[in-house]
């Protein structure tokens, strides 16, 4: 298990990209698949938490995240898996969502090519300490998701 630690008054997606940032780095998550994390957001923890612990075979360990309350870690076979944190002042809609993490080798020209295809940029691509560059897309039918190149060790921001 990793040692989480999240400091306060950090938005949403500060709180996430640290925690990807720790699991990157660790090397936890598959090589096989572009996906590198993937988060629920949900007002009920326990329950959306019980219910996909039981439903995957996961364990639970939330984490402290200060004003934002708990940050659920789910591991699967001693390796988390997946994240699950409350909604906040800047998540979109009351309905409970999960999203994604995909890793690509440049995000600002998967952003071009996102508005170029006919989808959105929701979030302009920013630069995140210990992590890489990041941004939120769309769809053109509105599938929303995160894009992100990794830091890679030795690289300079």
């Amino acid at each position: 298990m990793l040692p989480i630690y999240v400091e306060r008054n950090k938005t949403s997606q500060q709180i996430c990209c640290r925690v990807l940032a720790i699991v990157y780095r660790k090397n936890l998550m598959a090589d096989e698949t572009p996906f590198v994390w993937h988060e629920l957001v949900t007002a009920d923890q326990q329950k959306s938490g019980t219910f996909f612990c039981e439903l995957m075979g996961w364990q639970a360990r939330e984490v402290d995240a200060g004003e934002f309350g708990m940050y659920t870690l789910f591991i699967k076979d001693g390796k988390d898996v997946a994240g699950m944190m409350n909604p906040t002042a800047d998540t979109p809609g009351t309905v409970p969502y999960w999203h994604a993490y995909i890793a690509v080798d440049d995000v600002d020209d998967c952003a071009q090519r996102a508005r170029e295809l006919g989808g959105k940029v929701l979030v302009p691509v920013h630069e995140v300490p210990d992590v890489g560059r990041i941004c939120v897309i769309a769809d053109p039918l509105g599938a929303v998701t995160h894009l992100m190149q990794p830091q890679r060790a030795g690289d300079e921001q």
